[in-house]
């Protein structure tokens, strides 16, 4: 059987790493619990830029989602923003989808490892989650922006459901009907998403960008119960990949416990965000964080296409894209996490305000 521990061989942790992995649990948890992601888009290159490989990272990023959405999913479902009925069937294929990201996955990283050895050894599976990366994540947050201003103007703004009405006028039997989202969707369709999602979060540790916006602007659902509904299938998910990934000698406990200590307080505050915060807001929060880490691993590529030979810059310049990318990418999550906490914050002394207002009005009457 493989070393379960064999990840912690490939990245050295000190004390300062240890704080900066557990401050990116606790923007990503933030972030997860409002617009129901599991945070990878923001934990999985901030790892990478703290020099632990794509593979790794991915791996042990998944394996942290497991228990994080189980609290994110939980915190949901008591303000009644969870569809267990649609999140098992879309399980389906994601689980098949898991399996192909992580045969994938394996396949680079082995390869890298045998063919180049040194610096160029994970270089190859980390180009590859990064192109991955950016091409999805590009398309989902300008798709996201563009409806966004569209709606701009009208008085109560609400997503695309462009694609929705597109896809029930074909009426791909069976259709199967979601109580709790109050939405009716073809079998095939969910299918091909959850297909998608797994994929997704088997490579780069993302599944929630292709499964929230899916949920959004395919199924029809609103964005809380799309936020709530992705969580528990991440529940499942998480666990699913942690044994794939864990077979392989790919998780870093470590870092999964270091991501936990973070995340499991930020997850809280961003759920409790969704109840207060307007669905228009948490659109455009969603889009803007994405677009923002998406420059930041689109900085860091031509550090892997040097490390492969495939363009020439001197090693040198290779700390100052990092940089640049670490710069970026924690302004990305400090200004999202900010503008949460801001709304959640507000929210609470408003309530406490109105609740001191009602004190005040009773103890006359008294």
């Amino acid at each position: 059987m493989p070393d379960f521990l064999l990840a912690g061989h490939f990245t050295h942790i000190d004390l300062l790493m240890a704080v900066e992995v557990a401050l990116l649990g606790f923007i990503g948890g933030t972030l997860s619990g409002f617009i129901g992601s599991g945070g990878a888009f923001f934990m999985t290159p901030g790892m990478m830029n703290l020099g632990v490989p794509g593979a790794v990272a991915v791996a042990s990023n998944i394996s942290h989602k497991f228990g994080k959405a189980m609290i994110g999913s939980k915190k949901h479902g008591e303000m009644g923003h969870v569809d267990k009925k649609l999140a098992v069937i879309v399980l389906i294929t994601a689980a098949l989808g898991i399996n192909l990201a992580v045969w994938v996955m394996k396949s680079l990283f082995t390869r890298g490892r045998e063919g180049g050895g040194g610096e160029a050894s994970t270089a190859l599976s980390d180009l590859y989650i990064s192109l991955v990366f950016v091409g999805v994540l590009s398309l989902v947050s300008l798709s996201m922006l563009a409806d966004i201003i569209k709606s701009r103007k009208q008085e109560e703004a609400r997503p695309s459901r462009r694609i929705v009405d597109f896809l029930n006028r074909f009426r791909l039997h069976p259709m199967i009907h979601f109580p709790v989202a109050d939405v009716s969707v073809s079998l095939w369709v969910l299918l091909v998403c959850g297909l998608a999602t797994g994929y997704l979060a088997g490579t780069i540790g993302v599944g929630g960008f292709i499964g929230v916006p899916a949920m959004i602007y395919v199924f029809g659902v609103s964005a809380q119960v799309a936020a709530g509904t992705e969580l528990f299938l991440a529940m499942f998910m998480g666990a699913y990949g942690l044994l794939n990934y864990a077979f392989q000698g790919m998780v870093d406990v470590r870092l999964v416990v270091l991501l936990y200590l973070g995340s499991l307080v930020g997850i809280h505050l961003g759920a409790y965000g969704t109840k207060v915060v307007r669905e228009l807001i948490i659109r455009l929060v969603t889009s803007c964080i994405i677009l923002l880490c998406v420059l930041s691993r689109l900085i860091a590529i031509p550090v892997y296409l040097r490390r492969l030979g495939v363009v020439r810059l001197r090693p040198s310049a290779d700390g100052y894209f990092n940089s640049a990318s670490k710069v970026l990418l924690y302004a990305s999550g400090l200004v999202g996490a900010a503008i949460i906490l801001f709304f959640v914050f507000r929210a609470y002394l408003e309530r406490r305000r109105v609740h001191a207002s009602l004190a005040a009005g009773a103890e006359p009457a008294a």
